[in-house]
């Protein structure tokens, strides 16, 4: 969990998860082929930031987000917990207001290798 990243974060990311409760830099998720991150999007800006080739991204407040939703309040609990974040408190506080300012962040390669085994079935 941080409260902030630069440019090119996630890069090369291949499992776990990762929490951005602050603004990301440019091509954020290039190159990764595993795990999920969660991402703040306060001012509405992260659209040009993700790397758009290699990760997709959806609303955490969609259907089928319920997981990464207990996942997401039981690592700000955490992090409250351990660091005293002030951040932390402020987001567990409105919860549920702030959902929809949140990203699932996966990569593109798990539909990849799905379409490539059904070329490969058809072939």
């Amino acid at each position: 969990m941080v409260e902030g990243v630069g440019d090119h974060a996630c890069e090369y990311m291949t499992g776990g998860a990762v929490v951005v409760l602050g603004r990301t830099g440019v091509n954020f998720g290039a190159g990764m082929t595993g795990g999920f991150a969660l991402v703040l999007d306060e001012y509405r800006e992260f659209a040009d930031r993700g790397n758009a080739e290699l990760v997709e991204w959806r609303p955490l407040s969609a259907e089928g987000c319920e997981e990464y939703r207990k996942s997401l309040r039981g690592l700000l609990m955490e992090h409250r917990g351990e660091t005293g974040s002030a951040r932390a408190e402020q987001l567990l506080e409105g919860f549920d207001g702030w959902l929809d300012r949140f990203w699932l962040i996966t990569p593109r390669e798990a539909r990849l290798d799905a379409l490539l085994e059904r070329f490969r079935a058809a072939a």
